[in-house]
C-alpha cells in the first residue's frame, strides 16, 4: 500500500485538498492516478484509507474511517549527542525504524558540532521531516518527536515519570539486557559523542538517576551506538523479536 503522512489537524472531513508537494510526489515520484487507493497516516497512530481525487493542479484525497494503528510496543526515548555531518540523520531515520517515540538531541562536552538557537531549530525541523519519511516507509503511523538540540541536563530530566533512564558509557556498564527494567513505562536511552561522555557527565547522569549501560567490548560509532541500544530495547522490552 502506497502511504503519504497528512498532519491530522488536516484530516477533520471527510476531504483533504493536497498541498503541491503532496500532489507531485504522489503524480509525479509514484505516478499514481485519480482513483488510486493509499493509506493516509496521521503521525499520531491513526490511518486512513484514501482515495485519489479530482484532476492536477486540484487533487485531492477522499478519505475513509479513521483507524488505529499499533504502535511501538516499548515506550523507547532516545537522547544523543551533536555530531557531525548526516551522523544524526542516519541515527534519527534508523532510530524511527526501530521504534522510538521520542529524540532529544543535546550538546556533549566533546560534541565537535555547536548549534545555535536558530541553527538548533533549522536541524530540528530536518529531522522531523527525515522522521516523518522514515515512519512512512516502515509502515509506522505515528511519527517520532524531534526536540531542539537542548544541554544534557535537559535531556535527562525529559524522562516522563516512571522511564529508566540508561547512559551508555564506553568505559563499563551493566549489559543491556540487565539494566532494562521490563516493568519500567518506558526507557529514556543516552548516547553521548564519538569522544564519550566526561567524568563529570557520567556523574551529572548517575546523580539524575541514570544507570550505565555497555553494548559490549567494541567501540561503536555514535550513530552505530544509537540504533543498536534502541533496537536491544525493542528487542527486550517490545515488538522486535
Amino acid at each position: 500500500m502506497r502511504r503519504l503522512f497528512v498532519p491530522r489537524p488536516r484530516l477533520g472531513g471527510g476531504r483533504v485538498e493536497l498541498e503541491a508537494s503532496e500532489a507531485h510526489y504522489l503524480t509525479a515520484v509514484l505516478r499514481l492516478a485519480p482513483g488510486a487507493v493509499l493509506e493516509v497516516f496521521d503521525g499520531e497512530g491513526g490511518a486512513h484509507e484514501a482515495r485519489l481525487a479530482g484532476s492536477a493542479p486540484q487533487l485531492a484525497l477522499e478519505l475513509g474511517p479513521r483507524h488505529d494503528a499499533p504502535a511501538p510496543a516499548a515506550k523507547v526515548h532516545l537522547a544523543f549527542a551533536l555530531a557531525r555531518g548526516e551522523r544524526c540523520d542516519v541515527a534519527v531515520q534508523k532510530a524511527t525504524e526501530v521504534g522510538v517515540a521520542r529524540l532529544t538531541p543535546f550538546h556533549a562536552a566533546r560534541s565537535v558540532v555547536r548549534l545555535d538557537a536558530e541553527r538548533g531549530a533549522d536541524r530540528a525541523r530536518r529531522w522531523q521531516r527525515i522522521a516523518a519519511e522514515a515512519a512512512r516507509q516502515c509502515g509506522r503511523a505515528d511519527v517520532p518527536v524531534v526536540d531542539a538540540p537542548a544541554t544534557l541536563g535537559s535531556a535527562l530530566a525529559s524522562a516522563p515519570p516512571g522511564f529508566r533512564t540508561l547512559l551508555f558509557y564506553e568505559a563499563g556498564g551493566e549489559p543491556v539486557a540487565e539494566a532494562v527494567d521490563r516493568g519500567a513505562a518506558g526507557h529514556l536511552l543516552v548516547v553521548g559523542p564519538e569522544g564519550g561522555f566526561t567524568e563529570e557527565e557520567v556523574e551529572a547522569a548517575l546523580a539524575a538517576g541514570a544507570r550505565l549501560a555497555s553494548l559490549g567490548p567494541r567501540i561503536l560509532r555514535f550513530e552505530t551506538a544509537a540504533v543498536v541500544a534502541a533496537a536491544l530495547v525493542q528487542h527486550l522490552v517490545g515488538d522486535l523479536r
